[in-house]
């Protein structure tokens, strides 16, 4: 479906065929000369009007939501703000200009190495961009999410496929969206939907596309990561794929707050039934802490959560199984699975423990991320055990570490290799707070190392998430006559 055509539930409840896939790839490919040529504050203007539209639906989208993912109101709610603020951040963004990275070095006869030609520099529009939507943010990170936002903002024209655990959610929002640009004065093809696994594979395999977007599990898109790459022509493709989050916790945190660091360790693992990529997976405390009994009583008393799709439910209790089955790891609490009216499984919460030489010894399995309400508590004994843990550690979005408010010159010591060794393996280092909270702004990174994203240099959050779909491009010794407005 594309910006000028009438979408339906029923039509997107359906995989995409092979035509209407055609003309969808076609007229994306078509209107991007006339989407990159629009001038930056018009772009603006057409991403606030989509911003008002799908804020004059909030309640709407959201009962539909509701239904098929089971997540509260007032989440939901949130959701469809943060999408409108990512969609006039991206706008502010391109009033202020800052994204073209406009670089200008003037001839120079003198230049120390020989004459200099005039040479400026900024950003273009990669092209035609692919968003594979995500499941666990129907809003933020799907139809209209920061990855459709991002693109339309760089000046692409955006293909999303929908999710099939929320399709229409994904078709009404479609609507909302494609209305809007229709009214805006949007290019035909700027944005379309689709839907299909094989839709979405023949999108991404198809020359037309640029680039791409994805947020989900590893196995996923580790497959759509190789597929791009495997293109005669590689594309660039941004993966957001596995996370664990570790949460280190020194002795100096504990005497200061122990109780208020229990409560929010399980808060945060427990949020949203797990199903956030930032959940911590594994929490790191002093040896002998009591602690441990603590997280363990405030676990217990978490009341099953519906998780968004059956589909979910599967994978959660097949990385259960692989996980208890390694003879090393305890079964602090023990979830449980109960029915649903909705159809899909509600479980209760896991905690698990492991030593520190057996987390390092299991760390390929260990290390892979939980997508669910579980979590692994781990005792270590000093500095060395840290080191070693975070040596083993694979990429991840976030480390998280709770110090005093005000540590000790000697804990400061102590701290800077965990730091430092922390820096190395996150794209985010969060200090006495926890890590789902991912604040929109213009200085967030929401990243990391591999299996965090595909992409180490880029974040799906903020408005740098617009590097994702530019090129750098250099005009040489142009006359001013045929200089692109922005190097004049």
């Amino acid at each position: 479906m594309t910006a000028t055509d009438t979408m339906t539930v029923d039509a997107l409840l359906s995989d995409t065929t092979t035509a209407e896939l055609e003309a969808v790839l076609t007229a994306a490919a078509d209107c991007a000369p006339h989407w990159e040529s629009v001038a930056p504050r018009d772009r603006a203007r057409v991403l606030n009007v989509v911003a008002d539209a799908l804020e004059a639906h909030t309640d709407r989208l959201v009962r539909v939501a509701q239904v098929e993912t089971g997540l509260p109101e007032a989440r939901l709610s949130g959701e469809v703000k943060r999408t409108c603020v990512q969609l006039r951040m991206f706008a502010d963004e391109l009033i202020d200009g800052g994204f073209l990275d406009v670089i200008v070095d003037h001839a120079d006869p003198d230049f120390a190495l020989g004459p200099r030609p005039d040479l400026r520099r900024y950003q273009i529009p990669i092209g035609p961009v692919l968003v594979f939507a995500a499941s666990n943010f129907p809003f933020a990170f799907s139809v209209a999410g920061t990855d459709t936002a991002s693109a339309l903002a760089a000046g692409c024209p955006v293909i999303i496929k929908a999710h099939p655990g929320h399709p229409q959610t994904s078709a009404d929002t479609a609507a909302v969206v494609t209305d809007a640009l229709r009214s805006a004065g949007a290019p035909d093809g700027v944005f379309a939907l689709i839907a299909g696994v094989d839709a979405g594979v023949a999108a991404l395999q198809d020359n037309r596309i640029t680039a791409a977007a994805f947020t989900g599990s590893v196995a996923g898109g580790r497959a759509l990561f190789d597929i791009a790459a495997a293109r005669p022509i590689p594309i660039t493709f941004f993966g957001e794929l596995g996370s664990v989050n570790p949460v280190i916790v020194t002795a100096g945190a504990l005497h200061e707050r122990a109780a208020e660091i229990a409560d929010g360790f399980v808060g945060s693992f427990t949020l949203g039934a797990g199903q956030f990529c930032t959940k911590p997976g594994i929490l790191l405390v002093p040896a002998g802490s009591t602690i441990v009994d603590a997280i363990v009583e405030r676990t217990q008393q978490v009341s099953p959560a519906r998780m968004l799709t059956s589909r979910i439910v599967d994978g959660y209790r097949q990385r259960l199984e692989t996980v208890t089955a390694i003879p090393v790891v305890t079964v602090l609490v023990e979830g449980r699975e109960l029915p649903h009216h909705s159809g899909v499984a509600q479980v209760s919460p896991t905690l698990l423990a492991v030593s520190v030489d057996r987390l390092v010894a299991e760390a390929d399995t260990l290390f892979e991320e939980t997508f669910g309400p579980t979590a692994i508590v781990v005792e270590y004994h000093d500095d060395g055990d840290l080191c070693r843990v975070l040596q083993r550690l694979h990429g991840t979005l976030t480390v998280t570490v709770h110090t005093r408010t005000e540590p000790t010159e000697t804990e400061r010591a102590h701290l800077q290799r965990i730091i430092s060794l922390a820096a190395s393996r996150a794209g985010r280092l969060v200090f006495n707070g926890w890590p789902t909270g991912v604040a929109v702004t213009a200085a967030q990174h929401h990243g990391g190392p591999y299996p965090a994203t595909t992409a180490v240099a880029h974040t799906s959050v903020g408005t740098t998430a617009m590097r994702r779909f530019l090129r750098p491009i250099t005009y040489q010794d142009a006359p001013v006559g045929l200089l692109p407005d922005a190097l004049r």
